[in-house]
């Protein structure tokens, strides 16, 4: 063929690339619903929680699922919703009748249960922000996913070090509040698996008061280590402290020189500024240069959440909705969060199964589960409630 023919033949295919019709975008929808119930400012003002928590988190899985989708004609829209629990029913609701199938919930177990209830089979879940076991057992749901990690994950992994550490005797103190005994119920269980013994136990009762005055850290100087006195012989003190009442001022305070851990001192957390391995500072810096602050745990669970359906979307190149949850729920599902392995989802109750960090100040002290503790399946089974534990009997199917 001469070069007039060549021209010609590029010619033609030019037309015809131009007449083609342009492969049609694919749009995955998604929602975070936060709903802010009024409580007591926290101890520290370094604890106030920031304007955009979670919904820092979700725009950055946002972003992350828009990388790999845009190879694939697949765009991804989340929409942040705050609601107050008057208006949280609603607000689900409106998501629900909008065609929205993806919700993040960062709201309390009551709360969580009843949206849940609500969105029925029309949507699938992720609670990302509540640890109560309760979820995860008696009132489970089948159309309901948890990257937050458990009060049993929490416990589990801060008892395996201590177990580790040879801090076998506890002096487990808990709050006054529901949320306390629950955490503190997470903690006993716990000590029984690992064969730790708590020495002694005592309640801290909220008494309410200005817990930020000028005065308020001399009361406490005073107070708790007369409050700690007299505990039989222990190793470590272990507090559950669920509503940030009294465990921050523990450490340094009490009456024998002892460590801390739990709710205050070294705390067992999804996530910490601090954590570097396994590729997560440029997740840490990717996140601090769009929001001009640290990412808190509720951030990066919103984030696991978004990027679970990130992921469904790119594996199954489906916008289906059974497809989609099928592929989340089950065993070819895995998500890769800067924890040294693939997270998987349990079938038994929802739980995202993940390693969890052991942190103090600025430093990450540990990651559970720690060496020596085996499973038959998966490691990350050593921490929270097991397939033979579970209360849980709402996940064979996404209906009732």
């Amino acid at each position: 063929m001469g070069q007039t023919g060549l021209r010609l033949a590029g010619a033609l295919l030019a037309c015809a690339a131009l007449s083609a019709p342009a492969q049609a975008q694919t749009e995955y929808r998604a929602a975070v619903l936060r709903v802010d119930t009024p409580g007591p400012l926290p101890i520290s003002r370094l604890d106030l929680p920031p304007d955009n928590l979670g919904f820092a988190g979700g725009a950055l899985g946002t972003a992350d699922n828009a990388t790999t989708g845009s190879f694939m004609k697949q765009t991804f829209v989340t929409e942040d919703v705050l609601a107050t629990p008057e208006t949280a029913e609603a607000e689900m609701q409106r998501l629900l009748d909008g065609g929205t199938r993806f919700i993040v919930l960062l709201a309390n177990e009551a709360m969580t249960v009843r949206l849940a209830d609500l969105a029925g089979d029309r949507a699938l879940l992720f609670n990302a922000s509540a640890s109560g076991d309760v979820l995860r057992n008696a009132d489970c749901r089948a159309n309901l996913l948890h990257t937050a990690p458990s009060d049993a994950m929490l416990a589990d992994a801060l008892a395996q070090f201590l177990v580790w550490k040879r801090w076998g005797e506890w002096f487990l103190i808990e709050g006054s509040h529901p949320e306390d005994t629950a955490l503190a119920n997470a903690y006993r269980r716990a000590a029984k698996k690992f064969g730790a013994t708590i020495t002694e136990e005592r309640v801290f009762e909220d008494t309410g008061g200005a817990r930020r005055t000028d005065s308020g850290h001399v009361q406490v100087q005073a107070q708790m280590p007369v409050f700690t006195q007299r505990a039989e012989d222990h190793d470590v003190v272990v507090a559950a402290d669920r509503a940030g009442v009294f465990a921050a001022w523990l450490p340094f305070h009490t009456w024998e020189p002892r460590p801390v851990a739990g709710s205050g001192g070294l705390m067992p957390v999804s996530w910490h500024p601090a954590h570097e391995a396994w590729g997560a500072m440029q997740w840490q810096t990717r996140f601090e240069k769009a929001n001009n602050r640290h990412a808190r745990p509720e951030d990066y669970q919103v984030w696991m959440a978004l990027r679970s359906l990130g992921e469904a979307a790119t594996r199954t190149t489906s916008d289906d909705f059974d497809t989609l949850v099928e592929f989340i729920t089950g065993p070819r599902f895995e998500l890769a969060a800067f924890k040294g392995q693939k997270l998987t989802y349990r079938d038994w109750d929802g739980q995202l199964r993940q390693p969890v960090l052991l942190s103090v100040g600025p430093v990450t002290v540990s990651v559970s589960p720690q060496d020596g503790f085996l499973h038959q399946v998966s490691q990350l089974d050593t921490l929270g409630t097991d397939r033979g534990e579970t209360g849980c009997t709402r996940m064979t199917a996404r209906e009732d």
